[in-house]
């Protein structure tokens, strides 16, 4: 934990109704010198707008620039302005609403960019260290995901929100992946705040993450149960394991209900005759 700074000319309400953070979150990220931008971009995936991390200051480094959105990026920039300049920008994983803002971003403050994947300086693997950051393996919601620790904080991205949960993709080795993470990250002791990549930061890191990781192992106890009970169709699955998502989040649960059933595949214990849905077998 670092010493508390100044305010930030930046940590107003931005315009068109993005944001900086308020209140009293932002005086306790203070203390980290942790600044949360808000991207206007609010929606049933997304909740309350995409977060933008800028982190520290001479240089400042910011963690997924977020959505193309004109007054976003102005409130980034603006942000990297007060903290004298950008060391780099680094991706928790390259999902659009995470790294669309990327390339006009590093057009105007020239710096390194590392990610899990694609056209990057710095290609992210397990204990890869870029600025402050050390980047931990969290697969599951991607292939490339990855958290970022640095001076107590872990920057989760979409593997652990600031509220509900996450939908796994259905790419083979997913969801144990996912399990393995969640457990990995409990496990460490270098971080007491999560900066999600959607919803509010969370203060009590450790008992988040033992939330998500009961969530999970709860749904695929449910899964078990409703397999054992006979149903074998899709539709019958999710009205007995996600009976209370609504109908437009259906085709993520059905993405998860895939990677649970791609890993009850791998353990040898899924039933004969389970209808699969029909995803194409890539690593979002």
């Amino acid at each position: 934990m670092t010493t508390p700074n100044p305010p930030d000319p930046e940590a107003e309400a931005g315009a068109n109704g993005g944001s900086t953070e308020a209140g009293s979150d932002a005086d306790l990220l203070a203390h980290y010198d942790i600044l949360r931008v808000r991207a206007a971009n609010p929606g049933p995936f997304t909740l309350s707008g995409t977060n933008t991390w800028v982190v520290g200051r001479e240089p400042a480094w910011v963690v997924d620039p977020g959505p193309l959105l004109d007054a976003h990026i102005e409130r980034v920039s603006s942000a990297i302005d007060a903290r004298g300049g950008l060391g780099g920008v680094v991706l928790t994983h390259d999902h659009h609403d995470h790294a669309e803002a990327v390339r006009p971003l590093l057009e105007h403050y020239p710096a390194p960019l590392a990610a899990g994947r694609g056209a990057v300086d710095i290609l992210l693997s397990a204990n890869v260290r870029f600025g402050p950051f050390e980047a931990v393996a969290t697969p599951g919601h991607s292939a490339d995901h990855f958290a970022l620790i640095a001076d107590g904080a872990c920057f989760t991205g979409d593997a652990v929100l600031g509220e509900g949960s996450v939908f796994i993709s259905p790419y083979r080795g997913a969801m144990a992946g996912y399990l393995l993470a969640l457990t990995r990250l409990g496990m460490r002791e270098d971080f007491n705040v999560l900066c999600p990549g959607h919803g509010p930061p969370v203060w009590d890191a450790h008992a988040k993450l033992d939330e998500y990781l009961a969530h999970r192992i709860d749904r695929e106890n449910r899964l078990i149960a409703a397999l054992s009970e006979g149903r074998r169709t899709i539709r019958e699955l999710l009205q007995a394991v996600w009976s209370e998502v609504p109908e437009q989040l259906l085709g993520l649960a059905t993405s998860t209900l895939a990677a649970h059933l791609d890993k009850l595949e791998d353990e040898q214990v899924l039933p004969a005759g389970v209808e699969r849905p029909k995803f194409e077998r890539t690593e979002w």
